[in-house]
């Protein structure tokens, strides 16, 4: 009986330990959740990284990228043909630099008798006395605008501006010009380090544009036209060892208006123009016959 009673204590006390190994497996199972990512124990969450999604969210985002791209590159090429195609457009500030010279074709004994070319100790002027320093004498001009008016598909346009001409004309002679009771030309007797005639004009320029590539922002184009100037401001600049730097102002009988015909070429962003005068430099009664031209580059957007 007391054997009995041993064993019967036995299983006892072995259904308790179990009961206990099963309760504390049930805390401890409650205690933690599993997910595919995610692992829960207790208050911790540990978050496993899974590596096709990252791959899936990058591809996401380089895809939105590439059409963030796609999106600001469509609205800027849209910008830029929009501007491009623009039926008025308007240039600013347009510089032109080149050189300047003079085509003579004065009959000097007619002009001799005229009055203007006045002798001087003896010294008559004549055509070599004109003569100009080529590298040194040139042509500059700012322009204030030029506008380009759409004609037809943005191929054949108009242009138009206002600006001015400078002509700086360097004689490699004595030269002079004087404005005084009377205007003349004659010979000096002092040899001039620098001797410039300063022609300057508040000119308006029109010209037929013909743009070869309306759909390229500097491509192949031509413009041919005239221009009217009106003569602003002249004067005879001269430096000497004698007399140091002096300047003569006056109009000295020159024309006031200015005709001329002229003419522009672009290849890509490289523009080159040219002009010539329609008449004569001086008026008539000088008994003289220049013609002043220009070719240059032109500092321009269209």
């Amino acid at each position: 009986m007391k054997q009995l009673i041993i064993v019967a204590a036995m299983f006892c006390a072995a259904g308790s330990v179990t009961a206990q190994n099963r309760d504390s497996v049930k805390v401890q199972a409650d205690s933690i959740w599993i997910q595919s990512d995610t692992i829960k124990v207790g208050n911790f969450v540990i978050i496993q990284k899974n590596k096709n999604t990252d791959r899936f969210q990058e591809q996401e985002k380089a895809g939105n990228n590439k059409r963030v791209d796609n999106i600001v590159s469509f609205h800027s090429e849209s910008m830029r043909n929009k501007k491009r195609n623009q039926n008025i457009a308007t240039n600013w500030g347009i510089l032109d630099l080149g050189f300047a010279n003079l085509n003579d074709n004065t009959n000097y004994t007619t002009a001799q008798s005229a009055g203007y070319l006045t002798t001087v100790n003896g010294n008559p002027v004549t055509k070599n006395n004109f003569n100009l320093n080529t590298r040194k004498s040139s042509n500059v001009n700012i322009w204030f605008f030029m506008q380009k008016l759409n004609v037809t598909k943005h191929v054949v346009n108009l242009k138009y501006g206002l600006g001015l001409e400078m002509y700086n004309l360097r004689f490699d002679d004595n030269i002079s010009f004087r404005s005084n009771s009377q205007p003349m030309v004659f010979n000096d007797s002092v040899a001039f380090a620098k001797n410039k005639l300063y022609v300057g004009y508040l000119t308006v320029p029109f010209m037929v544009n013909f743009n070869l590539t309306p759909s390229k922002d500097n491509g192949l184009s031509f413009s041919a036209g005239v221009s009217a100037g009106y003569l602003l401001n002249s004067r005879n600049k001269q430096i000497s060892g004698e007399r140091g730097k002096q300047k003569y102002k006056g109009n000295f009988n020159l024309q006031p208006w200015r005709v001329a015909a002229i003419g522009e070429l672009g290849i890509g962003p490289i523009r080159l123009y040219g002009s010539y005068s329609l008449n004569n430099l001086y008026k008539e009664s000088t008994g003289l016959d220049q013609i002043p031209y220009a070719v240059g580059i032109r500092f321009s957007r269209f």
